[in-house]
């Protein structure tokens, strides 16, 4: 399924948390741009999605964001970003090959 995107809904109730890993919010946004895999997060307060891959720079994120209507138009809001650890990106690899 694809979704029509109109940006990124950033606050200072997110950005925050999403930069003190080192991430930045450029490397957030290209990622997008990178055909990530995309799935549920099992969250039980609201409808959130997990995002895996590389960025356009080939670091390997692990985002929690979910979408948000405003005005009309979807917006991705990020809740969280990190780096992946080695483990896990051995892991992704193998399930993407």
């Amino acid at each position: 399924m694809k979704i029509a995107v109109a940006g990124f809904d950033w606050d200072q109730g997110n950005w925050p948390k999403c930069g003190k890993h080192g991430v930045t919010k450029e490397e957030i946004e290209d990622f997008f741009n990178n055909s990530p895999a995309v799935m549920p997060d099992p969250h039980l307060d609201e409808p959130r999605m997990r995002a895996i891959g590389q960025t356009l720079g080939g670091r390997y994120l692990f985002l929690v964001f979910m979408f948000r209507l405003i005005d009309g138009g979807t917006f991705i809001r990020p809740i969280s970003a990190r780096y992946m650890h080695q483990r896990e990106i051995s892991h992704y690899e193998k399930t993407r090959n």
